[in-house]
């Protein structure tokens, strides 16, 4: 069975969206500043846009506080040809924990990862829906270590169960993850060494001791 090429559909659907007298609206579900760099840059130039921050994955609390703060500091810095807002939920990681509860032993990238993308986009599905979103979406997929696949197959799963339009992407595509590198340098902006969460963390530190002083 041939992959589906989610960046050759997203273009299709914008080359469609162009066409309107008034740019949808999108609330696009952001895991850091350094990764919606590249999908801002791109997808501003056709959506009103939301940036929602909900993150309860992330560990610990400083470091979930200082992608936070980047987070808005390049929304209010970045030149977006249409304004971007920027939502931010509480941070409950309570909600992480009982989300992979039983899976906390599973390796990076897998089933437990799966859940959480569930988590986080679930949330983004049900706001879009309460604000009357046109579409939802998550920078997610700029990733290289992201399954873009899995995070469309959530996305519309979601979109059918809270009747609100999942926007497909994969934005690693087209060179977008090393255009989101660029433009983190040309920001100065905070970036992370690992994905969020305390056992992505515990991977780095595995892979990457540090070495004593």
């Amino acid at each position: 069975m041939n992959r589906r090429n989610y960046q050759k559909e997203l273009e299709q659907l914008i080359e469609c969206l162009a066409q309107e007298p008034q740019a949808p609206t999108l609330l696009l579900h952001s895991c850091c500043a350094p990764c919606s760099s590249y999908v801002l840059e791109y997808l501003s130039e056709y959506f009103r846009i939301t940036v929602l921050y909900y993150n309860p994955n992330i560990y610990p609390e400083s470091e979930y506080r200082a992608r936070a703060a980047e987070q808005l500091r390049f929304i209010q810095t970045f030149p977006a040809k249409y304004p971007v807002c920027f939502l931010e939920e509480p941070y409950l990681p309570k909600e992480f924990y009982d989300c992979v509860r039983g899976m906390e032993q599973l390796p990076e990238g897998g089933e437990r990862c799966f859940a959480c993308y569930r988590l986080r986009l679930s949330r983004a599905a049900r706001l879009a829906k309460e604000k009357g979103c046109d579409y939802f979406a998550s920078t997610l997929s700029i990733s290289p270590l992201k399954n873009a696949e899995k995070l469309n197959e959530i996305g519309e799963q979601l979109a059918e169960a809270y009747q609100v339009r999942w926007l497909p992407n994969d934005f690693k595509k087209k060179n977008g993850y090393k255009r989101s590198t660029e433009l983190s340098r040309e920001y100065d902006m905070y970036r992370q060494d690992y994905c969020g969460c305390v056992y992505s963390l515990k991977e780095r530190r595995s892979s990457h001791p540090i070495s004593p002083e």
